[in-house]
């Protein structure tokens, strides 16, 4: 079967520019296990009053690994009617490249404004090869498309500015923590893209990501994806004005009290930085559910001892 030709830039559907905190949902599951769309529904709608840049639904902190493809479905057609324009929804695929194609179609169907474009399953590959799967899946449909390099999908310099250039792709999403790499994945991006008139992001996509977004803005990389603004959006918005207007008493301080210590509590356990979330989020007074398995939920003192942290910060903020 012939692939689809890849939709020419002015065939592309227009995002606007990202800015902001971007907002990564949970997917609330019921005690049975079952998708809570009416939670959903409550939690993307509040989060949207509170002022993100833009809604990422179905993603990691999402489960996206977890949801079959009715439930996928149903998550992003809920997180766009619960959005209702406010700000850009993009909804997460990857996986097998057949896979990824057929949720691109489904999120686009369901009303989302772009695409998050996760790691192929399980194998390794060339940059060669993750250019040709990048180009599979953003061929799929006219939704403007971000690339997210980490895991088995690590882009270089060339193939990170080979997929730039498709048509489709607006951003480059990064998830490793190798700023060495990364610190020359963004000029040969730049340049790659040089008076093309292509308007093109970088999103620093680590797990808490505040822990080092000074470090990615010193490379240029502003945006950055906040896993805290699902739990804790006054923290998360505090802490990005502070980085915004260079506060750097209020930037070191909620680092010391909030983001270090969710950081250490994060890597206790594979997969916590998904149950952490929906952990804080059930603590916030939304019942998000368990997290699905393989991933693994808080213990009850881990719980109590996250309860404290949001307390810290939030103290710091009254102070």
């Amino acid at each position: 079967m012939t692939p689809p030709a890849l939709p020419s830039l002015t065939q592309s559907r227009k995002t606007p520019m990202l800015e902001g905190v971007l907002f990564f949902p949970v997917t609330p599951f019921t005690e049975t296990g079952d998708v809570d769309l009416d939670a959903l529904r409550r939690h993307i709608a509040a989060r949207v009053d509170a002022g993100p840049g833009g809604v990422f639904v179905a993603c990691g902190t999402g489960e996206f690994h977890a949801l079959d493809h009715e439930e996928y479905t149903a998550v992003v057609r809920t997180a766009v009617e619960a959005v209702a324009g406010r700000v850009p929804v993009y909804a997460g695929t990857g996986g097998a490249v057949g896979q990824a194609r057929l949720l691109a179609r489904a999120a686009d169907r369901a009303g989302a404004d772009g695409l998050l474009l996760m790691p192929p399953y399980l194998v390794e590959a060339p940059g060669d090869g993750l250019v040709a799967y990048t180009r599979e899946v953003a061929g799929e449909t006219a939704l403007p498309l971000i690339v997210y390099n980490r895991a088995n999908a690590r882009f270089d310099e060339r193939s990170a500015a080979a997929v730039a250039g498709l048509p489709t792709v607006v951003g480059f999403k990064d998830g490793t923590g190798d700023l060495d790499l990364l610190a020359r994945i963004v000029p040969a991006v730049r340049e790659a893209l040089d008076g093309t008139g292509k308007e093109f992001q970088f999103f620093n996509g680590m797990p808490t990501a505040e822990a080092s977004q000074p470090a990615y803005r010193a490379l240029g990389v502003k945006l950055y994806s906040s896993a805290a603004f699902a739990f804790a959006p006054d923290v998360s918005l505090a802490f990005h004005r502070a980085v915004e207007e260079g506060d750097q008493k209020r930037i070191d301080a909620l680092q010391r009290v909030f983001f270090h210590p969710l950081v250490r509590l994060r890597k206790r356990v594979p997969g916590y930085a998904v149950a952490l979330v929906k952990a804080g989020v059930t603590l916030e007074g939304l019942a998000a559910g368990p997290v699905r398995p393989p991933l693994t939920p808080l213990t009850t003192p881990e719980t109590e001892e996250l309860a404290a942290i949001i307390a810290e910060a939030r103290a710091v903020l009254a102070a």
